[in-house]
C-alpha cells in the first residue's frame, strides 16, 4: 500500500517546493504539478507533490492519520 501525505507549500524555487508538514519543512519536487502556488495544499508521495487538494481535505486527512497512528 502506498501512502501520500498532505502538506502546505510555503516556498517555491523553480521546480522545487518547500512544504510544511506540521512544523517540519521538507523539499519536494513540483514536476508533476507546475501550476502549484505558495499556500496550496498538496499530496506528497516519495518526495514528489502529486496533486493539489483543498485545505478541508488536507485537514481531514491529517486528523485521520493522527488517529490511526495514535494507537
Amino acid at each position: 500500500m502506498c501512502l501520500a501525505i498532505p502538506g502546505k507549500i510555503v516556498k517555491i524555487r523553480e521546480d522545487t517546493g518547500t512544504v510544511d508538514l506540521g512544523g517540519i519543512n521538507q523539499e519536494v519536487s513540483l514536476t508533476f504539478i507546475p501550476q502549484v502556488t505558495v499556500g496550496d495544499w498538496v499530496l506528497i508521495h516519495t518526495g514528489f507533490a502529486i496533486n493539489i487538494i483543498s485545505e478541508d481535505d488536507a485537514i481531514k486527512t491529517i486528523e485521520l492519520l493522527q488517529a490511526a497512528y495514535a494507537k
